[in-house]
């Protein structure tokens, strides 16, 4: 069996937990543009009034879905890469990771289920809640509740207090707060606007670029931390001589 390197297996793992992370970039930046870019150009479509969700409807709808599922996908990866960089020992460092991979993959289950016609789309349906509701819609539905309420704001939360902890770090634990709460009071919003043919699109719009972007920030922060060091790039030169120990010596 051949032995890899100890500097080549660990830029390979600083690679890979690079890459993991950029998924939250790449997932942040992706889900809000087709959200924005479908939403204003998407026929018969209103982003003031209309969920980002009801985008899965009509024949273009494949283009939200497949937002849906890929960028869930990255958050699951970047969750993974996520804890690969933080300290062990706390609350923060295991369960932060974990309620962002659980609001990856439940990113995916509202791609996969999608919710049913309300707020007047597809053009034809009457305005304000949904008129019925399907076994798919009620689980694309019960999706967004956790996402929103429970999954995304409460990893903020745990997060911050991670980042409490750290001296040169508190000011990410204020930050944290401030969009777990701007998450919650967002979504509010967005549940009450819907109910009375108000602004709901644009609520849950703020909801998911305060939420997407903690993410996307987030990544960015650990990024640079993936860089191969000076000491194993060296390692990795062919000419490097490793120091010679005590009982080598001659």
């Amino acid at each position: 069996m051949t032995r890899i390197p100890l500097a080549d297996a660990q830029i390979g793992q600083d690679r890979i937990t690079g890459l993991l992370l950029a998924g939250g970039v790449v997932g942040s930046l992706l889900f809000v543009a087709v959200l924005l870019i479908e939403g204003a150009t998407r026929p018969g479509y209103d982003g003031w009034v209309q969920a980002g969700s009801a985008l899965s409807l009509s024949g273009w709808g494949w283009m939200q879905i497949v937002s849906f599922v890929v960028c869930g996908v990255l958050f699951f990866g970047f969750a993974i890469g996520l804890r690969r960089m933080l300290a062990p020992g706390g609350r923060g460092s295991t369960w932060g990771p974990r309620l962002i991979a659980a609001f990856g993959l439940a990113l995916v289950v509202a791609g996969v289920f999608v919710t049913d016609p309300a707020q007047g789309y597809p053009p034809g349906t009457p305005s304000g809640p949904a008129v019925t509701t399907s076994w798919h819609g009620a689980i694309h539905a019960f999706a967004g509740v956790m996402i929103f309420v429970v999954l995304l704001p409460i990893a903020c939360y745990v997060m911050a207090s991670y980042f409490a902890k750290a001296v040169n770090i508190r000011g990410w634990a204020l930050y944290s707060i401030a969009t777990g709460l701007v998450i919650w009071a967002s979504f509010t919003a967005f549940i009450v606007a819907g109910l009375h043919n108000g602004p709901a699109g644009f609520y849950e719009r703020i909801a998911i670029i305060a939420g997407w972007g903690w993410i996307a920030l987030l990544a960015l922060r650990y990024l640079p931390q993936t860089r191969p060091s000076a000491s194993a790039m060296l390692a990795q030169r062919p000419d490097h001589k490793r120091p010679q120990r005590e009982d080598e010596a001659s």
